[in-house]
């Protein structure tokens, strides 16, 4: 007899792994499925969800928890919200949860074992982790307090697919030593190599992939109720500033906080307002690494920046105090402004 619950994917990987990117190809793909996204945002300042929302062009089927990790705190906030999707008359095709780049998926995935009520409308369909070919060696290494997981190393072990991305920004040695990384932490995820998120939709939906006799065998603890400790030293620092920046000044912070604070800095994403630009600004940046992109108009919005830092030593009065120099305001005179 067919399995006629909602399929869940789970989508996981570290901080700047490509979740949000992989997330906008699958919602913009041609394919007609009804899907519901639930989003978790480490910090108190939240941008995933605005950037989804624009180039996914919906108002609909879109939720964020950004008040905790979703594998503790908000664990409860998750239940409620897919009780509430199971409720309504609308079929889903799929349900995708987006972690949070320092969640732990396996106490995700004991909501769909542990819940009565979820159990009987959904069903774990995979767990996807993103991996950072550039960035994932140093981070799967890196020592943690006493007792704190290495979230990690957690996202690669609970994996049952694990999608190698960024591919193009290291060479084929490089690759075969990080997949042999990656085998030596998970022997039964097949490995696919991508770049910028890029692969098909069968990858990732309704594969049929979570065995729980295979996690049980890894974690006999898994469908316990034993707490998981993060690491402390990881933290956000997230604000928000009314108003518009001058490009030339934002160029040049952002390129010094790049040079000065590199490998503190594990991710920094944000939409910014520039004067005589009338498309939001999206930057986004894994430790030395740096992207940016216009997205749609500001039209009738207020014109407010959103910014957010994940890593370690992050000093939040430098931060703003730096940031607030970039403001138009505080700007020499300058020439004809230029968006690009």
């Amino acid at each position: 007899m067919a399995d006629e619950r909602v399929p869940v994917t789970v989508l996981t990987g570290y901080l700047g792994s490509g979740k949000t990117t992989l997330l906008n190809h699958i919602l913009t793909a041609n394919h007609g499925k009804k899907i519901a996204v639930i989003e978790n945002e480490f910090g108190e300042v939240g941008v995933d969800d605005a950037l989804v929302r624009e180039r996914f062009n919906t108002t609909e089927d879109i939720f964020e928890m950004n008040n905790g990790c979703i594998c503790c705190t908000v664990r409860g906030d998750l239940i409620r919200i897919l009780s509430k999707l199971f409720r309504r008359a609308t079929k889903l095709d799929a349900i995708i949860i987006e972690t949070t780049g320092l969640a732990d998926p396996g106490p995700v995935a004991q909501t769909f074992f542990m819940d009565e009520s979820i159990k009987d409308f959904a069903r774990l369909d995979g767990i996807v982790t993103l991996v950072d070919a550039k960035h994932v060696e140093q981070h799967l290494d890196e020592e943690k307090a006493p007792g704190a997981e290495n979230e990690a190393v957690e996202q690669v072990a609970f994996a049952d697919r694990l999608l190698l991305n960024k591919t193009d920004l290291v060479s084929e040695a490089d690759l075969v030593r990080v997949e042999a990384r990656l085998r030596d932490v998970n022997k039964y995820a097949p490995v696919l190599r991508c770049e910028k998120a890029g692969v098909g939709m069968e990858q990732v939906l309704d594969i049929k992939a979570f065995e729980l006799a295979r996690v049980l065998e890894m974690d006999p603890e898994f469908l316990g109720d034993g707490e998981h400790e993060h690491d402390a030293s990881i933290y956000s620092v997230g604000f928000e500033r009314p108003g518009e920046l001058n490009m030339e000044r934002t160029n040049a912070w952002i390129a010094t906080l790049l040079q000065t604070q590199g490998t503190n800095i594990y991710r920094m994403k944000g939409v910014l307002a520039m004067a005589g630009c009338d498309d939001k600004y999206v930057y986004q940046g894994v430790h030395m690494l740096f992207t940016g992109e216009t997205l749609a108009p500001w039209g009738e919005q207020p014109r407010v920046n959103r910014l957010i830092f994940i890593g370690k030593n992050l000093d939040r009065k430098q931060l703003e105090q730096s940031f607030e120099l970039c403001m138009e305001a505080a700007a020499a005179p300058r020439g004809p402004p230029v968006c690009e």
